[in-house]
């Protein structure tokens, strides 16, 4: 039997696959984080569901595709009727915990309806996807919007920095040569250190509250989602992190001239959008990817405080310990910014899993995906897998010995980019602005409504430079995978949510056993 007992989650916020030296990364190293994957497994397919911050957290919080969540952009609440992450692992005995983001938007009409009051115990649950708040942080705080009493305000003002939202004006800005704040909200100002000291910014604060709730449970079992914003923009790193990178460490960009000729129409409009003008120059590359992998220095460096701390107090050996990201960034590959559509610097993703009794020191390159991890949750603590409503696979077999029969074929991935000014420029209505990814071992079919599809051969164009999308040669290829995704569609997901397939079998032509006669003379 396992000996898991508790779960830490950590997911970092908007962390490329490849800002990793055990990833391969040649300028940046993350010590903590390979030693992390030497004692455990590091995937090296690994997608997530949406590459977007809301979609995709709650495909992980619900083990269900965003076709069948439908929470398909940000800010989108999530159906009361849903299940979260708390719903498979309270039962088994774990108090279930946030610390951090989760993007999470509760659905307040329906909680009214059923006459769910947000401040009880089951409101706040079903409110935060399934989560106790032990402290809530999404990370984001603009001064028109701010709560005075945030948090994370009230310890930067504990601690000397003044003003109405310190979250802004001293964590995540900078100071010019005559004392102005410098925005961290505008990318230029990224060439400077935040005004905060390390020790106050962001990332340590909220390794402090994992801290801080792993030693007010002691003994009793837990799982907690560590969900730390950095390095999620803005981009502002504090000193002496600050200064260890400069422009000369940065990756070439993964693009090419040929791109920009033609490109596809989805792919142009978000080309054109503000993120993707400025990343196409240098020189907002050059500005914005030091301070991006200095934040990702910092974190390796408070996961090195953090599994310290669990080591001294003897967590290390009862807890299994998962590290991913939301999705990636384009930092300017392919002409872009931010994320969203289907590159791998954008969908792929970061994930580490390490544990008691699990293998050491695994590279494994089987698709998984985002949902796979409350199936591997549950099945770590000898919980029932499957369920009729998870639409992922458990992990826990190839993490012991890196082989499973029968496993995925392809990883899905989706995008409605309805609220984005790319639809405006199309000209599309709100409900024309939808895109599936099929990535198998050997290819990226991506299928746009009311657009040509694109095709990558990702064996001969890893780097996915050569879109195959309109040539002929690749007809058949692309009607191959347009079944795939009209297959899944119409089996792939869970619909049948409230009730097992076990049930759906025993039950099968036992009508006349219960009484209820039809069809017979």
């Amino acid at each position: 039997m396992s000996k898991t007992k508790n779960i830490l989650f950590i997911m970092a916020d908007q962390l490329r696959w490849d800002y990793l030296s055990c990833a391969g990364h040649k300028t940046l190293k993350t010590p903590t984080i390979d030693a992390l994957a030497a004692r455990g497994t590091r995937f090296t397919n690994a997608y997530v569901q949406s590459a977007i911050c809301g979609p995709s957290r709650v495909s992980f919080y619900t083990g269900r595709y965003v076709t069948s969540h439908g929470a398909t952009w940000n800010q989108i609440p999530l159906s009361v009727g849903e299940w979260g992450l708390g719903d498979y692992l309270r039962p088994l005995g774990l108090r279930v915990a946030l610390a951090g983001k989760t993007h999470m938007v509760a659905d307040m009409a329906s909680m009214e309806k059923l006459s769910i009051e947000p401040d009880s115990y089951e409101g706040i649950l079903t409110a935060q996807a399934g989560f106790e708040p032990y402290i809530r942080d999404d990370g984001l705080h603009p001064d028109q919007l701010t709560n005075p009493d945030l948090a994370y305000n009230q310890y930067l003002r504990n601690q000397g920095y003044d003003g109405e939202n310190p979250w802004h004006s001293w964590a995540n800005a900078a100071e010019g040569e005559n004392g102005e704040i410098l925005s961290g909200w505008y990318m230029r100002n990224c060439n400077k250190p935040a005004r905060i000291k390390a020790e106050h910014s962001e990332t340590p604060w909220m390794t402090d509250q994992a801290m801080k709730f792993m030693e007010e449970q002691g003994d009793e079992p837990w799982c907690l989602h560590l969900s730390y914003i950095k390095p999620h923009w803005p981009y502002m790193a504090p000193e002496p992190y600050f200064s260890n990178f400069s422009k000369n460490d940065i990756p070439k960009a993964n693009r090419q001239d040929h791109e920009l000729d033609n490109p596809h129409p989805v792919v142009k409009a978000f080309m054109n959008h503000a993120e993707g003008r400025n990343f196409a120059r240098e020189e907002t590359r050059e500005t914005v990817i030091p301070a991006y992998m200095a934040l990702i220095q910092q974190l390796d460096d408070e996961l090195a405080r953090l599994f310290g701390f669990m080591e001294k107090n003897g967590r290390l050996d009862d807890t299994l310990i998962v590290f991913t990201s939301d999705h990636g960034d384009y930092l300017g590959d392919h002409w872009l910014g931010e994320k969203e559509l289907f590159h791998d610097c954008s969908t792929k993703i970061p994930l580490i899993i390490a544990g008691p009794d699990l293998a050491e020191g695994q590279v494994i390159d089987e698709l998984v995906e985002a949902i796979d991890l409350i199936p591997t949750f549950v099945d770590s603590l000898g919980g029932s897998v499957p369920n009729p409503r998870l639409e992922g696979r458990s992990l826990l077999q190839l993490l012991k010995d890196g082989k499973v029969a029968n496993w995925r074929d392809y990883a899905i991935c989706e995008l409605d980019y309805s609220h984005r000014g790319a639809r405006l420029e199309l000209g599309l209505d709100v409900n024309s602005c939808k895109a599936w990814m099929v990535r198998s071992e050997n290819w990226k079919y991506i299928h746009y409504l009311g657009y040509p599809a694109q095709l990558f051969d990702m064996v001969s164009d890893p780097l996915e430079l050569n879109d195959l999308g309109q040539d002929p040669a690749f007809a058949n290829i692309r009607e191959e995978f347009a079944q795939i995704l009209f297959d899944w569609h119409l089996s792939g997901r869970k619909v049948r949510k409230t009730i097992s397939d076990q049930e759906v079998e025993a039950r099968t032509d036992s009508w006349q056993k219960k009484g209820v006669i039809f069809g017979e003379w």
